[in-house]
């Protein structure tokens, strides 16, 4: 039974996408690349929020943060609170003026910042062992996600936009060394009540809780693991059900081997499709419903879907660490190393 399920499951995502294009057509067949945009910092990029077409926050190494309020023909940028030495792989931006910023590694800090940038008040410090490795945003509550202490995944929460933040005593148990890449915050996800986050190295595992993290659920996962290296990076959710991931090995960033999965139930499962994967280990992934289109990123290229996963085309040879649809769902947008920052063309 269980094989026949999966030798129907191609065939019921591009049913139901070919449905969804009946009622929503468009012209355009294939993103053409990326639309590189100047930007004034030679940091790694990996945090990354757009918010609109035109507002969109980043973040990166050396404690850096930017923001353009124009589609990316002015920046304004700096160091948060002088930590030239901090990495701060996530971001989230909640407004022209507002956003929170997350650093990977030590110090384990949460920072925010009410005037778009001018200054950054430290909200949130970790113990010692602390690893944060991003943060997902519902409205008014977020999630900080680290790496296993002591048998317990740290989490710190928020209920009031980044004000305050506790340490949730309700966390999943793990496996001391466990913990989730430090993928521009894309290995977390927020929405309504449900919150899912992955882990990878030895052990790539989904943590689903339906009720703001009281309790979780651990789903073990297919896609490739067992090494350091290894595992689910990013997760993006294509409806209510539909949720997708990937990752791979990024010390062998061309390596197409279970580098990608599939969820048709909320996350409570996954599977690997048999089609053509993307082209290598990628590290962000996003859905642009606008075209329906899977966009995913990684060291040596873009790839795109149009049938829900199934297949995938490379589209750019450019490197990004992260892509993100902006929260008006208008655009999408992706950074990398050495300050680069794009716009997807189609």
């Amino acid at each position: 039974m269980k094989k026949l399920k999966l030798l129907i499951l191609p065939f019921v995502l591009i049913f139901a996408f070919s449905c969804e294009k009946q009622n929503k057509k468009s012209e355009v067949e294939k993103p053409t690349g990326w639309e590189l945009i100047e930007t004034p910092v030679n940091s790694s990029i990996r945090g990354l929020s757009p918010i609109t077409s035109n507002i969109v926050w980043a973040s990166g190494s050396g404690g850096t943060w930017l923001r353009t309020l124009d589609g990316g023909l002015n920046w304004d940028s700096g160091v948060i609170d002088g930590l030239d030495s901090v990495d701060f792989r996530d971001i989230e931006g909640l407004d022209a003026a507002t956003a929170i910023a997350v650093s990977a590694g030590q110090p384990a800090v949460i920072y925010k910042t009410k005037n778009g940038g001018q200054s950054w008040e430290k909200k949130f410090q970790g113990a010692e062992k602390d690893f944060f490795d991003g943060i997902g945003f519902h409205r008014g509550n977020g999630y900080v996600i680290g790496d296993v202490v002591d048998g317990i995944w740290r989490i710190v929460r928020t209920k009031d936009f980044g004000e305050t933040w506790d340490f949730s005593e309700t966390s999943p148990k793990g496996k001391d060394g466990a913990g989730s890449f430090a993928a521009s915050g894309s290995g977390i996800l927020a929405n309504e009540d449900d919150l899912w986050f992955i882990s990878g190295g030895e052990e790539s595992k989904v943590y689903y809780s339906p009720d703001r993290g009281f309790h979780w659920s651990i789903i073990a996962t297919p896609i490739i693991q067992g090494k350091p290296s290894q595992g689910a990076f990013s997760i993006s959710q294509i409806d209510n059900n539909i949720m997708y991931a990937v990752g791979g090995d990024f010390l062998d960033e061309n390596s197409k081997e279970k580098n990608a999965m599939i969820s048709l139930d909320k996350g409570r499962s996954w599977s690997i499709l048999n089609g053509n994967p993307p082209s290598g280990y990628r590290s962000g992934v996003t859905y642009y419903p606008f075209h329906h289109w899977l966009i995913t990123v990684g060291p040596n290229g873009s790839d795109f879907s149009k049938n829900g996963g199934q297949d995938w085309e490379r589209f750019s040879d450019i490197g990004f660490h992260a892509v993100f649809l902006d929260k008006s769902q208008s655009s999408v947008w992706a950074a990398g190393p050495e300050g680069k920052i794009a716009r997807l063309k189609f």
